[in-house]
């Protein structure tokens, strides 16, 4: 197991992977922001799909997922259809106008990487995507939140008081 240090230094990286974050959202077309683009991208990888397991693939509440939806729907990029099983929910599903924004989003995504990955071996990114893959399957089962234990108490100094 890794010391304490590795783990902190570890927390400093996750902290300044924001700015490549904030890089790839810069690519991203202003009427499409980031939480659109990840809806688009899951449509994309798993096919259309009811909006609870979009909600659930995202790991947001359902009325975040339903904000999304309807900012992607106003804009021609996906559809949402009744569900012939249940009739209260939607199914979600890319229309060509959405699959096209994807295939754009993708192209994007590749020449940035490409571009400030450039000096890097084949097997570094290779080793980098079994990693951050690893990575994130650490944390796949772990959406409920961790409680820490109580910070243990002090020692008083104090003399209680009688009465």
């Amino acid at each position: 197991m890794a010391e304490r240090a590795q783990y902190e230094e570890l927390l400093r990286q996750f902290s300044a992977f924001g700015a490549v974050k904030r890089e790839l959202g810069r690519i991203l077309p202003s009427d499409c922001p980031s939480g659109s683009a990840a809806v688009l991208t899951l449509l994309g990888r798993h096919g259309a799909m009811r909006m609870s397991k979009l909600s659930e693939l995202l790991s947001v509440d359902m009325s975040v997922t339903s904000r999304h939806a309807a900012h992607l729907a106003e804009r021609g990029w996906i559809d949402r259809s009744p569900d012939p099983a249940d009739r209260r929910s939607r199914i979600l599903h890319l229309t060509p106008a959405g699959v096209a924004l994807l295939e754009e989003l993708s192209e994007r995504t590749a020449q940035l990487l490409a571009d400030r990955l450039g000096d890097w071996s084949d097997d570094e990114v290779a080793q980098l995507i079994v990693l951050m893959t690893r990575l994130r399957s650490s944390f796949d089962d772990c959406r409920a939140p961790t409680r820490l234990p109580p910070p243990a108490l002090a020692p008083t100094t104090r003399t209680p008081a009688n009465t």
